[in-house]
């Protein structure tokens, strides 16, 4: 066995021994390691949105009529953890471990046998997960942010295995993080100063930072979860001497930056190819770095904003309201340097650029209903409602699964060496646009007029509304079995790339990788 897992220590082609399920059970090379991820990513994303599916079916019209309540619940939570720990986060992983390397002019990552190691135990996890819905008394039932004591006193049985099942993940994340630091830091090409590297791998070094100092957090939780439910503690229990409240507070200190965690990378993502397909140079380099630097100091500084409703002192309201207001701050110099990089280009509309353009323009409007979301005596009434289901989903659909989406299509000519079908291409975008608006923009009015989420029923003034939301909903799950095949169809065979990818209508040309860093370049580029 130590043959076949050293015979792939820097080996991209597999000359080794190691053939069919042996190569990638053993394979140390980040391009495996990156498919992988990309591949287990993909699978959780389709088993998590047909939960979603399950979800929009059943709100279709009122009353009750799919599923009972709890099963409802239960989809709920499980739709929200898969596509947070198992869809947006590994395929982050799986784009840093194909880009990373080849960006800063490394032969690997640095530790490759601990990133064989923290992929393979991500399987298992969400195996775990999964099979809670067989146990007896059902999945966890609690919502994805788990509050105690509902996930502590009256939880089901198979609580148990989820807290098993977030210390894998919680692993799995702090060894990649570990991972790309050591890369970035150690392995970077002579001449490549830190200021001189690429957006996505500023990123990413800034993601794996907050990961490292969040997952623990997130740790601490489910452990003192696992103490009150079999050890007869009270941490979460008012009737012992603890505070339900104490919960929240841990809670979102880790999931404030872990919402960042999900966004970061889609902005190196964004750089990139609004930089490409603008024919320029990105406007503002270093204040980008700086931004996303901001971006993730301040998020360890507004976890509170999600609790305004359980009686914060008007002390702690406010400087809770004027934090999260400061990061709209980074995050509008971001936007404005988007908007400056493509004013007087030469701009193409491949589909990276209109995933990447739309990814501009919705989690703009994601980011403007968080301010709103923000204001303390405003969010009393938003809480809870399906204002902020509207809010996060603007967040993290357009936002980071558009970007992923957009870093699939900019990059895959470079990872297989065939050009995807540009038509289909643009098919899927306009399906999944126009599927993402009809679903999420609706949620605003109903979420205004007072519909509160997480309830399997809801009263009659709703329904035309839920129907859009659920019409969009199906539309857009279809859209991503055309990705699926258009992937499938790229990585089988069809056009050959040649190195200059992405031909510009007015005669200039770009490259996906090119040897300098990006930001480098003069204007107009032209890389032979």
């Amino acid at each position: 066995m130590s043959a076949v897992i050293e015979s792939h220590g820097h080996d991209d082609h597999h000359h080794g021994p190691a053939k069919g399920l042996t190569r990638w059970l053993y394979t140390t090379n980040h391009k495996d390691i990156g498919s992988l991820y990309l591949w287990f990513s993909f699978a959780m994303f389709l088993i998590g949105g047909v939960m979603a599916l399950v979800i929009r079916a059943e709100l279709f019209q009122p009353g009750m009529q799919i599923v009972e309540p709890e099963f409802y619940n239960q989809m709920l939570t499980l739709h929200g953890l898969i596509m947070v720990f198992g869809a947006v986060m590994p395929a982050f992983v799986g784009l840093a471990n194909w880009l990373i390397p080849m960006m800063v002019g490394a032969p690997d990552m640095a530790l490759p046998r601990m990133n064989n190691l923290s992929f393979w135990i991500l399987p298992f996890a969400f195996f775990i997960l999964l099979s809670s819905l067989f146990m007896e008394g059902g999945a966890p039932n609690f919502g994805w942010t788990f509050y105690a004591p509902l996930s502590t006193t009256y939880a089901p049985p198979s609580v148990t295995f989820f807290i098993f099942s977030v210390h894998i993940m919680g692993a799995s994340s702090i060894m990649g993080s570990i991972n790309v630091i050591v890369t970035i830091m150690n392995m970077r090409a002579p001449g490549m100063t830190l200021m001189k590297m690429p957006l996505f791998v500023w990123s990413w070094l800034i993601t794996a930072y907050l990961l490292i100092a969040v997952m623990p957090v997130l740790a601490g939780a489910v452990t003192m979860m696992l103490m009150d439910i079999h050890f007869g503690t009270s941490f979460f229990n008012a009737a012992g001497g603890g505070d339900p409240v104490l919960f929240q507070h841990i809670f979102w200190f880790f999931g404030h930056p872990e919402v960042y965690i999900m966004i970061l990378p889609a902005f190196g993502i964004a750089s990139h190819i609004i930089e490409t397909f603008s024919r320029k140079q990105l406007f503002g380099y270093s204040s980008m770095v700086w931004a996303m630097a901001s971006i993730a100091i301040l998020s360890f500084v507004v976890w509170a904003h999600h609790m305004f409703t359980v009686g914060l002192p008007l002390a702690a309201e406010l400087f809770f309201m004027w934090a999260t207001m400061l990061i709209a701050v980074p995050t509008g110099v971001k936007v404005f340097n988007w908007v400056t990089t493509m004013f007087k280009g030469s701009i193409t509309y491949e589909t990276p650029m209109l995933f990447a353009i739309a990814f501009v323009v919705l989690f703009t409007i994601g980011g403007f209903s968080g301010l709103m979301l923000a204001i303390t005596p405003a969010d009393f009434q938003y809480h809870d409602t399906y204002f902020v289901v509207a809010h996060f989903h603007y967040v993290l659909v357009p936002g980071s699964v558009f970007s992923i989406m957009a870093a699939v299509y900019y990059w895959i000519p470079k990872w297989t060496g065939n050009m995807y079908d540009e038509r289909l291409g643009k098919l899927h975008f306009w399906l999944s646009f126009t599927g993402v608006n009809i679903t999420f923009f609706p949620q605003h009015f109903i979420g205004l007029a007072g519909m509160p989420r997480r309830y399997p029923d809801y009263a009659l003034q709703f329904a035309d509304w839920n129907a859009i939301s659920s019409v969009g909903a199906f539309l857009f799950g279809a859209s991503q079995i055309l990705f699926l095949f258009i992937v499938l169809k790229t990585v089988m065979g069809g056009k050959k790339a040649t190195p200059q990818v992405w031909e510009g209508s007015r005669g200039l040309e770009w490259t996906v990788d090119s040897p300098a860093p990006y930001h480098t370049f003069t204007t107009p580029p032209k890389v032979s």
